[in-house]
């Protein structure tokens, strides 16, 4: 058995092990579509890039890759959704069982990012810039990834900050 099949699920959200330069991808995990976004080499701004509608794993899989090349991105970060009560749903455990699952295929570190509310900002955001109804349909996925990969990029900083390591 490979050390990568024992991976430890807390390691996916250990924060301070993400790198601190390069770009990171972000998905928001849906049962039906995926969204992405990706942040710059400094990690300082974050843009949504467009939603992979979710048809088998080997399809998503093979997706996932090339965008992970098209940006050589040093890391990935999956939304994960707990309920407003902060309890985990059915979909907390297929981000975990995702996360995993990327690990084990891919040569840069997985990560796990809370992400209660990020579709309420996105489409609150989305909003607030005039994007129609029907927009907002077509893009609150990637939005929602852009919230995510924000809120870990802080979140990580923030530790950092509070570890005096910078």
């Amino acid at each position: 058995m490979q050390d990568k099949e024992t991976t430890n699920l807390s390691e996916f959200t250990d924060v301070f092990r993400a790198p601190k330069s390069g770009r990171l991808v972000a998905l928001d995990l849906g049962t039906k579509r995926i969204g992405v976004a990706v942040s710059d080499e400094l990690q300082f701004t974050v843009r949504p890039l467009y939603v992979i509608e979710r048809k088998g794993w080997k399809k998503v899989l093979k997706q996932i890759i090339a965008v992970l090349e098209e940006f050589d991105a040093v890391g990935l970060v999956l939304g994960l959704p707990y309920n407003s009560d902060g309890s985990e749903s059915e979909m907390s455990a297929e981000a975990r069982r995702l996360a995993r699952n990327f690990s084990l295929s891919l040569k840069i570190p997985v990560f796990l990012q809370d992400e209660r509310l990020s579709s309420y900002a996105a489409t609150g955001y989305l909003r607030k810039i005039g994007v129609s109804e029907k927009g907002i349909r077509k893009r609150v996925d990637s939005e929602a990834a852009a919230v995510i990969l924000s809120d870990f990029i802080e979140l990580r900083n923030q530790t950092i900050e509070r570890s005096g390591e910078l």
